[in-house]
């Protein structure tokens, strides 16, 4: 059963100063720090600390990301041990500028979304810095 502290979602609008590429192609370093924000929220609200990102197992980049996409950065803790806790991460590009609209501010909400990067990855939160009391096995 998921309880509320093991879900977590940000959804940010990427900038022009996210573009980092020809074709204002966003970094995919970005979907990564999206992530660390949400896996920070998971920890504070999962540990009350907000605790340190121990290492990525696996990244995917799936789909490119530009300047002026809406991205929904979601991330789950599926499993937890003494002080380690693994996650696992989604990016959906949830909206975006229309290619060849009528106007330069034409956009639209995709349906469905699309899956732009994923990952899981494990995060550290020392015992003595856990402040909610949970099973720690």
């Amino acid at each position: 059963m998921t309880t509320e502290f093991e879900t977590a979602m940000i959804r940010l609008r990427m900038g022009s100063h996210d573009a980092h590429y020809a074709g204002d192609l966003v970094d995919g370093a970005k979907m990564l720090q999206l992530f660390g924000d949400v896996a920070t929220e998971l920890l504070i609200r999962s540990d009350g600390d907000e605790g340190l990102f121990r290492a990525y197992d696996n990244v995917e980049f799936l789909a490119p990301v530009r300047a002026g996409d809406y991205i929904e950065a979601r991330g789950q803790i599926v499993a937890k041990g003494r002080s380690s806790r693994k996650m696992s991460f989604e990016a959906w590009k949830v909206m975006g500028p229309t290619e060849n609209g009528p106007h330069p501010s034409s956009a639209d909400v995709l349906d469905p979304p699309e899956l732009v990067c994923r990952a899981t990855g494990t995060c550290v939160v020392p015992v003595d810095c856990q402040r909610k009391n949970h099973d720690n096995g």
